[in-house]
């Protein structure tokens, strides 16, 4: 077999695998990556404001306010203006949303952040650099991509200042 042929099934895995596990999460918790992640942030914290949030989870305040719409609607969080500052908006998971948080498997990108954490600095530095080569190569080394293993509908990437936008998983998440 060709080695570009046996890249090109690499990266197929890692497609397959990344797909896989958003199906899993999507039918034992009825969440997308996405949404996990900002249950997880808020139940770190107890409370989180929108800007907090997208910090916390690599998004705009935009696709937050979004996905946190979705999960209110669902009972799994709450939104709360301060006590002190009127202005500032708090989300709060509800009983409903720890529920759901004990039962959601482990993100993706957890596993992998542990494992890649136990490699030695220059094969670290070697798996970025190849991965980052083979980005370059497939034409995406532009795009505005977030740290969150997840498959998304892509047909709705919108250009952001010149740039293609790779996290439309955030922007096009599951009702």
């Amino acid at each position: 077999m060709a080695r570009h042929d046996e890249v090109l099934i690499a990266l197929r895995q890692i497609i397959r695998a990344t797909d896989l596990y958003s199906r899993k999460l999507s039918k034992v918790a009825g969440l997308t990556a996405p949404q996990l992640l900002i249950l997880q942030a808020i139940a770190s914290q107890g409370e989180m404001t929108m800007g907090d949030i997208a910090t916390e989870v690599s998004v705009s305040q935009a696709t937050v306010t979004t996905i946190l719409d979705r999960l209110e609607k669902r009972g799994l969080i709450e939104r709360k203006r301060g006590e002190r500052d009127k202005r500032r908006v708090y989300a709060y998971l509800t009983d409903a949303g720890r529920d759901i948080m004990e039962r959601a498997p482990t993100p993706l990108q957890d596993e992998f952040m542990s494992r890649f954490s136990h490699l030695e600095d220059w094969e670290q530095s070697l798996i970025l650099s190849s991965l980052q080569r083979v980005a370059a190569m497939m034409n995406a080394g532009d795009i505005d991509a977030s740290p969150v293993l997840d498959l998304g509908a892509i047909d709705r990437v919108q250009p952001t200042a010149g740039r293609r936008r790779a996290d439309s998983s955030f922007e096009t998440d599951q009702k």
